[in-house]
């Protein structure tokens, strides 16, 4: 049995030239942002550091909520989340443009206050791991929710390379603000229920018996039986007058064997 499908839409340049477009900018973007880390970190010894960053249940400590994911305690710790904003960054700005420009606010504020709200008091937390969490977490929550192939592998490629971030949202190292992590996942899954139609989503495709079923006339009345109050009665038992509104019992001999 042949089932004839449909051809895929055709690879124009004009489409790849978006595409390229597109993901370019989302490289550049991220990688705008590990720069402008970078010139922080390199700043970090011209000014009070601790006063900028996330103190939990401080008044002052909100300034840091804004201010701390560009702040790093050391370099290989900016090293590691630059790495993880880069391709992150660059996997979810080229795949969702719309969504992730809209969730980032959500990361970015989830991080810090869920360092704020769950961190000991008189702690101070400061890194972009929050919002690296967060990256993580809206790319895999999309692939579930979209459920079509380039989020689904998008979902499956996190997963491989970054799976590890779902265990480190809760407190496993002393010194990691998984609080941070935390805030950032509940930020990035909130914000993938709320921006997961954002971008549109790739044209399914159709098959021909789709097309046959709509054009064929319903036909449920014809196999649907009628409710038996509606089937009309065909005979009916004669009331005799010597039966006494009973039926009568038919009495055959019995059988003479031979």
């Amino acid at each position: 049995m042949h089932l004839p499908i449909p051809e895929a839409v055709p690879d124009t340049p004009e489409q790849r030239k978006a595409d390229k477009h597109r993901w370019l900018r989302a490289f550049n973007l991220s990688l705008a942002f590990v720069l402008v880390m970078t010139a922080v970190f390199s700043a970090q010894g011209h000014f009070d550091v601790a006063s900028w960053t996330v103190q939990p249940w401080s008044v002052a400590g909100l300034l840091g909520v804004l201010a701390s994911p560009l702040l790093h305690g050391s370099f290989e710790h900016l090293a590691a989340n630059a790495i993880a904003l880069l391709m992150l960054g660059t996997l979810a700005g080229g795949l969702y443009p719309r969504a992730t420009l809209w969730a980032l606010p959500l990361l970015w504020l989830g991080s810090g206050l869920g360092a704020w709200l769950l961190g000991d008091e008189g702690s101070r937390h400061l890194g972009a791991s929050g919002v690296t969490h967060g990256l993580m977490f809206l790319v895999f929550v999309l692939g579930v929710l979209r459920r079509d192939r380039a989020s689904v592998a998008a979902a499956m490629l996190v997963f491989m390379f970054y799976g590890g971030m779902l265990l480190t949202i809760l407190p496993r190292e002393v010194g990691v603000s998984w609080q941070a992590h935390m805030g950032g996942a509940i930020g990035a899954v909130l914000a993938a229920w709320l921006f997961w139609r954002a971008d549109p989503l790739p044209p399914r495709k159709r098959y021909s018996w789709e097309d046959e079923e709509e054009s064929v006339s319903p036909i449920d009345d014809e196999l649907e039986p009628p409710a038996p109050r509606e089937v009309p009665v065909l005979w009916n038992r004669p009331n005799r007058p010597d039966s006494g509104g009973h039926g009568v019992v038919l009495r055959f001999p019995p059988r003479q064997d031979r």
